[in-house]
């Protein structure tokens, strides 16, 4: 699987940060998302789906590799 962001549609909520810290980051010059590990392990889906599902901007996507 493969992580993706639009930092264009990200508002900074940092809920993607607050649910996976070790995946997701927030840029420190306006505080859109930093995707930290864009594929992921196996054992994390769980928490990148969670992020994705939190992301009020729908900036963040889960794609299949």
């Amino acid at each position: 699987m493969r992580i993706e962001a639009d930092p264009e549609v990200c508002i900074g909520s940092g809920m993607c940060a607050l649910t996976a810290p070790d995946l997701f980051d927030q840029s420190e010059a306006d505080g859109t998302v930093v995707v930290l590990s864009p594929e992921p392990p196996a054992a994390r889906v769980a928490a990148v789906q969670g992020a994705v599902s939190r992301c009020p901007s729908r900036a963040l996507t889960l794609r299949e590799s």
